[in-house]
C-alpha cells in the first residue's frame, strides 16, 4: 500500500450538499487477495482516528458497514480488474464517501436475485447498506462511489439515518 495523502481536518472543505468535510484520506493499492484486508483495516483507522482527533461520532454499524463494502468493492477490482486501485474516504457529521478507483473497464452490475446463486452477492450486499451508489467511467477505467450513514435509523435500516 501506498499513502497519497494525510489525514487532517479540513475546516474550509465543502461538499456539493454543503457539508463541512471532518476528514479525508486516500491509499493507494496494487491489488491482490492480500490487500483486500489492509483496504478494510484503512477504513477502519480512518473512521476511528475521525472519532478520536475530531470527535466524528461513528455508529457500531458504519464501521462495520463501511469495512464491508470496501472488502467487497476490494474484492471485485482482485477478481476482475487485478492492478492499481486508489481508496479515497471523505467523512462529514453524518456520512462516510468511499470511492474506488480502479483501471478495469468493465462496469459492475447487481446479478439479478436468484437464491439458488452460489456467490455474487457482494454489489448486491453494498446496494442493501449504502445511501447512494454511482459508477463513472474515466479515461482509464472506473470509479465507484457509494455513501455511508455513519449514523443509525431509528427502525432499523442497515442502511442507517437519511436525515442529517
Amino acid at each position: 500500500m501506498e499513502r497519497l495523502l494525510v489525514r487532517g481536518t479540513l475546516e474550509q472543505g465543502r461538499r456539493e450538499t454543503g457539508a463541512t468535510v471532518v476528514a479525508r484520506d486516500s491509499a493507494g493499492y496494487e491489488m491482490t487477495s492480500g490487500e483486500i484486508a489492509r483496504s478494510r483495516a484503512f477504513v477502519r483507522d480512518f473512521l476511528a482516528d475521525a472519532h478520536s482527533r475530531h470527535g466524528l461520532e461513528v455508529s457500531d454499524r458504519a464501521a462495520d458497514v463501511a469495512q464491508l463494502v470496501v472488502s467487497e468493492l476490494a474484492t471485485n477490482v482482485c477478481k476482475y480488474a487485478p492492478g492499481p486501485c486508489l481508496l479515497d474516504l471523505e467523512a462529514t457529521e453524518d456520512n462516510l464517501d468511499i470511492v474506488m478507483w480502479d483501471s478495469g473497464a468493465v462496469l459492475p452490475a447487481a446479478s439479478p436475485a436468484d437464491p439458488a446463486r452460489v456467490g455474487r452477492h457482494g454489489l448486491e450486499l453494498v446496494l442493501m447498506v449504502c445511501q447512494s451508489f454511482s459508477v463513472h467511467r474515466e479515461p482509464v477505467g472506473k470509479r465507484v462511489r457509494v455513501r455511508i450513514s455513519l449514523r443509525d435509523d431509528p427502525s432499523g435500516d442497515p442502511a442507517g439515518s437519511t436525515v442529517g
